[in-house]
């Protein structure tokens, strides 16, 4: 099943990666392929983790501090978000799904 994400999540994602790479480079490498691990896992078991709130679904990365907010629609994935975990809890619930 193929992913997409919304443009605000691929721009939080992007922002993450290089605030992490700025700290310590290879650290922004290692959040990049902590998301693929988790979105190889979305994309196996879609419906495997737990529902944040009306029909969206979060998945909280192994290494970092972030979950991956998505919907599960007919034919594909969407990340609605990608959110710090201490951060503005709820900020993205505005989003489409």
């Amino acid at each position: 099943m193929r992913v997409l994400f919304s443009p605000e999540a691929r721009l939080e994602f992007e922002d993450a990666e290089a605030y992490y790479e700025e700290q310590q480079p290879g650290l922004g490498k290692r959040l990049r392929a902590d998301v693929r691990q988790a979105l190889a896992r979305i994309r196996r078991w879609p419906l495997c983790c737990a529902l944040e709130t009306n029909g969206i679904r979060r998945l909280l990365l192994s290494r970092f501090p972030y979950k991956l907010l998505y919907a599960v629609e007919a034919d594909h994935l969407y990340v609605i978000a990608f959110a710090h975990l201490h951060r503005e809890p709820g900020y993205w619930s505005k989003r489409e799904g």
